[in-house]
């Protein structure tokens, strides 16, 4: 089984009129995503790829029924409405792909959706991915393999070059999130990593971080101090980052000495979780920690 997904969940597309929505709807749809509905007001009656188009989510859900999953296109002013709309309508899961929201939006319908029991992965993120089952995101379709291995990471272009290379290496993932880059995410690696930990199909995890904020600290703490049952292996972008400028994400950023690749590296070691210098190395520690646990 995935976490948070699964095969034939219906899924809302927010925003799905506008380019970026359109586009990966079809995408979606070609991975065989169940896209049963979408909104943008003012283009109720419309379609986007057959999928029938509604001016709000109410009257979206009126039509098809309860939705297990909205993705959220819209420009970032009105990002805020829509995952609020999103969650008010009983939406247990929304994915925002939506970059450039202001923190204090993205700290307010965070807040909010976790105060209603509904799960926020991004914002500012590629989505999630279990091959073979079900894609609710922008990531490329063909990066992606089942397997054992579950993949968490703060980038989006990174994971996919870190996914072929360990399909290349015969490890494909049961499931694959992107919890985005920003400073505040729905989602923090904690517990991406406590859900991994449950998930009976994934045996190992890759924790891909960054530059910036203490995020992977944490993480590397967490996994410490509760001996973390499954191997786990990692890699910190941004090594040649200069302080003070801020690198692709609004929170990749190296700030009073702190957030750096050395302070992160050396959490992970100290939780006794082997650290690859680059992407390509990750398959070759994986392979080794799966071993010692007898996994491989």
């Amino acid at each position: 089984m995935a976490i948070l997904v699964r095969e034939g969940m219906k899924v809302l597309v927010q925003g799905i009129t506008g380019r970026q929505g359109t586009i990966h709807t079809k995408l979606m749809l070609d991975y065989g995503t169940n896209v049963v509905a979408g909104v943008t007001p003012g283009k109720a009656g419309t379609e986007v790829h057959g999928v029938p188009v509604f001016d709000t989510v109410e009257e979206a859900i009126k039509e098809v029924g309860s939705i297990d999953a909205s993705i959220i296109f819209v420009p970032a002013p009105f990002a805020l409405d829509a995952v609020v709309e999103a969650v008010d309508n009983g939406i247990p899961l929304v994915v925002v792909i939506t970059e450039g929201i202001p923190v204090h939006d993205t700290a307010k319908f965070v807040s909010y959706a976790k105060s209603k029991g509904a799960t926020i992965i991004g914002p500012n993120c590629p989505g999630i991915i279990a091959p073979g089952r079900v894609k609710i995101g922008i990531m490329p379709a063909d990066a992606f393999t089942p397997g054992p291995v579950g993949i968490v990471s703060r980038s989006g272009t990174l994971t996919y070059e870190i996914s072929i290379s360990l399909k290349e290496d015969g490890y494909g993932s049961s499931t694959t999130i992107g919890i985005g880059g920003d400073p505040i995410t729905g989602l923090n690696f904690i517990e991406v990593l406590e859900m991994f930990k449950k998930d009976p199909e994934t045996k190992a995890v890759v924790l891909v971080g960054e530059i910036g904020g203490d995020a992977e600290e944490r993480a590397a703490r967490y996994i410490k101090e509760t001996n973390y049952p499954k191997p786990v292996v990692a890699y910190v972008a941004g090594r040649t980052a200069p302080p003070g400028k801020r690198m692709g994400h609004a929170g990749a950023i190296i700030t009073g000495g702190q957030g750096t690749v050395k302070s992160k590296e050396a959490a992970f070691r100290e939780a006794g979780v082997p650290v690859a210098k680059t992407p390509f190395e990750i398959a070759s520690l994986l392979e080794k920690a799966m071993k010692e646990r007898g996994l491989a």
